[in-house]
Formats: C-alpha cells, sequence, structure tokens
C-alpha cells in the first residue's frame, strides 16, 4: 500500500479507535498541548499522535486563571473546535470532571457526541487548582468518591473505543509513592482504562519509581513539564505508551508576542519583527485557505 493510500485509510479509522490502538504499538504516543483550532492544527501538521486540550492552555486564553473558572460547557466548546478542525485524536484535559459524578455522566455524553477520544481526569476535589501552581493547596478526593466517577464514565460511554485516564494527584499533593499506587490499584478495579501520573518535581525519581513499581497491564502516560525526561528515556520504561507536552505552544506564544511588542513599540516600524513571525502566506494556508478559493470558483 503507498503512503497516500496508507494515510486515507487511517483516516477511516474513528479516532477514539485509533487512540486506543497507539497503546498496542512499539513506539509512544506523544501529543501536545493545544488551546484554539489554529494550534491544534500545527499539531497535527507537524505529525504528532494527538492533541492535548490542556486546561491551563484554555483558561490561559480567556486571560483567567486554571483554577475551575471556566465552565464545562466553555472548556467542551474549544475542544469541538480544534476537534473539528483536524484529523488526529482528541485527549480532553477534564479537570476533575467539572463537579461531581453526576456532572461527570453529561461530560461522557457531550464528548461523545462530538467525537473527543478520550478525557482525563484528576482526582483532586472540585474546584481545583493547577497542580505547579506555587503555594496552593492541592486536596484530593477520597478514593472512593473518585472511583464513583470513574465507574460513571464507563457506565455512561456507548463507544467501546472510548477511554478515560486516572490523573493521579499524589505526588503534586505531597503524599508520596505509596499513595500513588494505592490510588492506581482502586482506580484499575474501577475500570479505568489508563493512568496518568503527575508530578512538579524537576527530580524524576519520584516518576521513576512509581513506573518501576507499577505492576498493571494498563498504558500509563506521562507529562514531562518540570522534570525533565526525553521521549526516548520515556521509551525505554517500558510500561509507559503516552506522553504529553502539555503547555509550551502557549508559553512559546507568549514569548513571541512579548518580543513582537517590545519590537513595534520601540521601533515604530514592521521591519523590525518581519524576520521573526511567519509570513501571512503560511498563515493563510494552514486555515486552508485555498480550499476556500476553490469552493468559490465552484459554487460563486
Amino acid at each position: 500500500m503507498d503512503a497516500q493510500n496508507e494515510e486515507r485509510t487511517w483516516k477511516n479509522i474513528p479516532k477514539a479507535e485509533r487512540f486506543r490502538n497507539f497503546m498496542s504499538r512499539d513506539k509512544i504516543a506523544v501529543g501536545v498541548g493545544s488551546h484554539d483550532a489554529l494550534s491544534a492544527k500545527l499539531i497535527e501538521k507537524y505529525n504528532f499522535d494527538f492533541i492535548w486540550a490542556s486546561s491551563l492552555e484554555v483558561s490561559s486564553s480567556h486571560g483567567v486563571p486554571d483554577c475551575s473558572i471556566l465552565t464545562m460547557t466553555q472548556f467542551l466548546a474549544h475542544a469541538k473546535m480544534m476537534n473539528d478542525n483536524t484529523n488526529i485524536p482528541l485527549l480532553l484535559d477534564a479537570d476533575t470532571g467539572y463537579g461531581n459524578a453526576l456532572n461527570v455522566i453529561e461530560l461522557v455524553k457531550e464528548c461523545e457526541r462530538i467525537g473527543i477520544a478520550a478525557i482525563c481526569m484528576e482526582d483532586k476535589t472540585f474546584p481545583k487548582q493547577n497542580s505547579l501552581y506555587e503555594g496552593c493547596t492541592q486536596k484530593l478526593l477520597p478514593i472512593g468518591e473518585f472511583c464513583g466517577k470513574i465507574k460513571a464514565v464507563k457506565a455512561t460511554q456507548k463507544n467501546p473505543n472510548f477511554m478515560m485516564f486516572a490523573r493521579i494527584e499524589s505526588l503534586i499533593a505531597g503524599l508520596g509513592v505509596e499513595d500513588a499506587l494505592e490510588r492506581a490499584e482502586a482506580y484499575i478495579k474501577a475500570g479505568v482504562d489508563g493512568i496518568m501520573i503527575h508530578s512538579k518535581s524537576k527530580d524524576p525519581q519520584e516518576i521513576l519509581d512509581f513506573v518501576k513499581a507499577f505492576k498493571h497491564d494498563v498504558p500509563l502516560l506521562l507529562v514531562p513539564t518540570t522534570y525533565k525526561l526525553t521521549r526516548e528515556e520515556i521509551q525505554k520504561l517500558g510500561k509507559v505508551k503516552y506522553m504529553i507536552f502539555a503547555n509550551h505552544l502557549t508559553r512559546a506564544k507568549v514569548s513571541s508576542m512579548r518580543n513582537t511588542l517590545i519590537k513595534l513599540k520601540d521601533s515604530g516600524d514592521i521591519k523590525s519583527v518581519e524576520k521573526d513571525i511567519a509570513p501571512l502566506s503560511e498563515l493563510f494556508d494552514i486555515v486552508d485557505m485555498e480550499s476556500l478559493k476553490e469552493n468559490e470558483k465552484r459554487y460563486l
């Protein structure tokens, strides 16, 4: 089969099925955090495996902290926009599920309706605060209550390929690896499809200790943001099937916009920034202006 036919066949496989199939590959699946359709299209263009609809990135795009300020409806609107404009699967950063198990039921219904491949839900209390904020108290749900959310997801979903990852925040809350392993055990018994283990330490050792002690067949997902583990290093761990570069596009956008604004303010001349910014032709290409022109000729 040639590359063009192979790509066409791949695109015909539903996104949830493709996302689940990643865990059967030898190669780790890599996703990147996104907040809008433009960033999602770029993630696809540069051949990443999936989109992470990042709560931090979406919240930041609204100019507010990542502290459960936006609603489920607002997050899903962003996720739908990203998903509708790309052909790769989308994993929704679903925070705490936007409430209790009853909210989670409605979340799953909406995710399946708009074609989201998978969700990742953290075991903190609602409202949550971003795990990487300094000086914030991170409170975790009792294990049994979070297991109820997992059971609500699995009982509600209609698509057997739809996946839920449990994001374990034990290391974020300072409760240690043993607490994280206890929670993983309970969440797997409750029916979760995968485990994200999260850490804000600059030293990856607690992540490595968790992965080494983890004895289950469900896939692990890592998010190297503060700690430094490369894709190759994570690949060698064996048990990890998914990884995410979680918030780097928004951070890149901030630095690029800042530098551009400074140059424009200081020089008053667009020539000072032209060499550092994308040409308009590239922007038009990303949003597929060519298709609009073709449709204009065909129908107008």
